[in-house]
């Protein structure tokens, strides 16, 4: 049996290079291999079914995941401010989006019955749910609450 982890593939918000980055380095604030700016700059890192768990083991800041969809109409009317409470935490908390039609078995296990929902983990368990449309600030917030 494979044991390797995948790495992840993180476009550049500044160059749009496409990076390998091991889940193991997501806390090291990596940088474009191409521009050399900060691939994370407050960015929420879009994860699925295969690279969910390599991530949030390999961090030590809370995870705050967001369970979306793209028919959604809250969900979309919230992604400006996730964006924004993503670049307020940066260092902080791991801003992550999870879409629950292409990520099932996330959306099962967390028991997703509504979107968007806000799940924070910590240490790799839940500590927090919220669900429906939020503001940044309540983002940041729930985040660090």
């Amino acid at each position: 049996m494979n044991t390797t982890v995948a790495p992840l593939h993180l476009p550049c918000p500044h160059c749009g290079a496409t990076n390998r980055l091991p889940p193991a380095r997501i806390d090291e604030a990596p940088n474009c291999g191409r521009c050399g700016q900060p691939l994370l700059a407050g960015q929420p890192l879009d994860l699925d079914d295969s690279n969910f768990d390599a991530v949030v083991a390999a961090t030590k800041l809370p995870v705050v995941v967001d369970f979306w969809a793209a028919w959604c109409g809250p969900c979309q009317a919230m992604a400006p401010a996730y964006k924004q409470a993503a670049q307020q935490l940066a260092g902080r908390a791991l801003l992550v989006k999870v879409n629950s039609d292409d990520s099932p078995r996330l959306a099962a296990r967390f028991a997703i019955r509504s979107i968007p929902t806000l799940v924070k983990l910590q240490a790799g368990r839940e500590a927090a749910r919220s669900s429906g449309a939020q503001p940044a600030s309540a983002i940041v917030n729930f985040a660090l609450a």
